[in-house]
């Protein structure tokens, strides 16, 4: 069952998640859901999501930082050359909702 926070957090999302692009179908929001790789939200539009979400739910920044999630990779300029990609934490759906719920960024 979806709660009224949880609703919202949802709604807030649901213009940066867009649709499938054959079938024109909304992509399914769960707490599961990771804004990076399920969604495939760049960094641009998650930091104005993130600035939306703040403000609208009243949630104290933290420690947050959008570099957690996104962080700087590397720039090589041989094509021969593959970089090893950046490990990074989950950024889901449940982060925001239970951020919401205690007035806080919980998570660094």
């Amino acid at each position: 069952m979806v709660n009224e926070i949880e609703q919202k957090v949802y709604e807030l999302i649901r213009p940066y998640a867009g649709t499938y692009l054959f079938n024109m179908k909304k992509v399914e929001l769960t707490p599961e859901t990771d804004l990076d790789t399920d969604l495939s939200i760049d960094e641009l539009e998650v930091e104005d999501l993130m600035n939306e979400f703040f403000d609208k739910f009243n949630v104290e920044r933290g420690n947050f930082s959008i570099e957690t999630y996104f962080p700087d990779t590397p720039l090589s300029w041989n094509p021969f050359k593959k970089t090893e990609p950046v490990p990074v934490p989950d950024f889901t759906i449940g982060m925001l909702i239970e951020s919401a719920k205690a007035g806080k960024w919980l998570y660094d």
